[in-house]
């Protein structure tokens, strides 16, 4: 028979780095969400780590892993391959403790994440087309230039700095008997386990991955699921997880559940109509499980974790407005009609009855195959709810009007 050796970090690791980082550390709250509750029958719990200082909770691990270097060390400086909230944690506690920061970047970065790096005063290096060619120019650079690696996921150090949350979740509910945790690497997940297997040994610890990435979940599930896409968690888009973080996940973690893109976007969408707060893909993706899996989590007292809220503005702006579109209160509906003078006449006065209010209007005559008398009219409305929606088209077709709805994928 043989004996698994012990994990690396345990709960003690994680008290002791929670005391060396909270002074620099901003204490998230956590905090029972009424209407979410309501909404998925869960008694749901939220950890708002998106309100940190560089909006994630990636500072702990940085910061903790920081803080355990020699001086040597630190005064040589340290590097990372990160082009997301590792690189901004990293660089932030750098800046603070006077540790010259390098972080490796892929060419394609988008500026807005070069720019927030560089105001921390890290040093920039973009290399490769991908992250692993960016990752193996870190690790170049590491040894030309005498720097200390920080892994963003895959350490001691830093396992028991992300750890150091789930001490304050339990501290602020006590009662927590289920953990729902994005999964990327892996690190997050290692650490929050640990404080759960030895505060609430009954506890469910429950991973989540984006369908376009079930690295973790292949692991835990002996599966051969494809990794690629464009997620809008890219923050958990992760193709191969951690060597130390899948020993943490395979000991201590009950299951890990796969979310589609849809579920992502109308966590994200949820969050911010509801709790008020801007969560990135990755943040939301405890909630879009609640959301797919409502079963699983009937009655009991769930914590999540929005662990980041760096979503780009005009991205987040297109997640609403499918949300809205897919929830009925934006709409476009197609209309097929003849081409003449007060053709609209008629159509606008069912949409005045019936409390519609107009957009936009689109009109097309040339690329159509209709014939040349006619024309495809859409236009994009507001409404009260999806039954509103539903009785605009009744009437459009009870009026003799030819309608259909253009439906978002």
């Amino acid at each position: 028979m043989t004996i698994a050796a012990p994990l690396p970090v345990a709960l003690a690791d994680i008290r002791a780095a929670h005391d060396r980082i909270r002074p620099s550390i901003v204490r998230t709250p956590t905090l029972r969400s009424q209407t979410l509750s309501q909404l998925t029958g869960a008694n749901v719990w939220l950890k708002f780590e998106n309100l940190q200082f560089t909006a994630a909770y990636k500072e702990r691990g940085a910061l903790n892993r920081l803080m355990q270097m020699e001086d040597a060390a630190l005064r040589a400086g340290v590097i990372a391959a990160s082009a997301g909230n590792h690189a901004q944690g990293l660089a932030y506690h750098g800046k603070r403790l006077g540790v010259p920061v390098t972080i490796v970047m892929p060419k394609p970065t988008p500026m807005v994440k070069v720019m927030q790096t560089e105001s921390h005063d890290a040093r920039v290096v973009l290399f490769g087309e991908t992250f692993d060619q960016a990752y193996a120019h870190a690790r170049e650079l590491e040894k030309v230039e005498n720097l200390t690696f920080v892994h963003p996921f895959d350490e001691p150090a830093i396992i028991a700095g992300q750890g150091t949350l789930a001490l304050e979740m339990l501290e602020d509910a006590p009662d927590l008997d289920c953990f729902v945790v994005p999964i990327g690497g892996g690190g997050l997940i290692s650490g929050i386990s640990t404080v759960a297997r030895a505060l609430r040994p009954k506890a469910k610890v429950i991973g989540v991955q984006a369908e376009l990435f079930p690295s973790m979940y292949n692991v835990l599930k002996d599966t051969h699921l494809v990794c690629g896409g464009d997620t809008l968690a890219e923050g958990i888009a992760v193709k191969y997880p951690g060597d130390l973080t899948r020993q943490f996940v395979a000991a201590q973690v009950d299951d890990i559940q796969l979310v589609s893109e849809r579920h992502l976007e109308q966590a994200v969408s949820l969050l911010l109509q509801i709790e008020k707060t801007v969560v990135e893909g990755a943040g939301a993706a405890g909630l879009a499980a609640l959301l797919a899996h409502p079963d699983r989590y009937q009655g009991r007292n769930v914590g999540i974790v929005l662990c980041g809220g760096n979503i780009d503005t005009r991205l987040l702006a297109n997640v609403l407005l499918r949300d809205l579109a897919r929830s009925g209160r934006l709409a476009r509906v197609r209309l097929r009609l003849q081409d003449r003078p007060g053709a609209l006449f008629g159509v606008f006065g069912i949409f005045s009855r019936l409390d519609a209010n107009v957009l936009e209007i689109y009109h097309q005559r040339v690329f159509t195959n209709l014939p040349a008398k006619g024309l495809i009219t859409d236009i994009e409305c507001e409404l009260r709810d999806s039954a509103h929606l539903a009785a605009l088209l009744t009437a459009l077709g009870e009026g003799g009007y030819d309608a259909s709805l253009v439906e978002p994928d």
